[in-house]
């Protein structure tokens, strides 16, 4: 798991990959953040791992009022 600590600079090319009670995790969210308008979105970001700056593709989750939760790596680019 990334943490915001790790992320180097801005989120760049963000999209909505799913919305509501198409996100399969909504349950859980709800649960440990609590209600909002869930949203599951993807972007491109450095990342500072092992002390190298590496540039990925993120997943996480926003809710209004929460703010972005559970950053995961989905790709590393060279």
């Amino acid at each position: 798991m990334v943490t915001k600590d790790d992320i180097v600079g801005d989120i760049q090319n963000i999209q909505t990959i799913a919305v509501g009670n198409s996100i399969h995790r909504l349950a859980y969210l709800r649960r440990r953040y609590g209600d909002g308008r869930w949203r599951k979105l993807k972007g491109i970001a450095f990342i500072r791992e092992y002390g190298r700056i590496e540039k990925v593709e993120l997943h996480w989750y926003e809710a209004h009022g929460v703010g972005r939760v559970d950053f995961k790596v989905k790709k590393y680019f060279e």
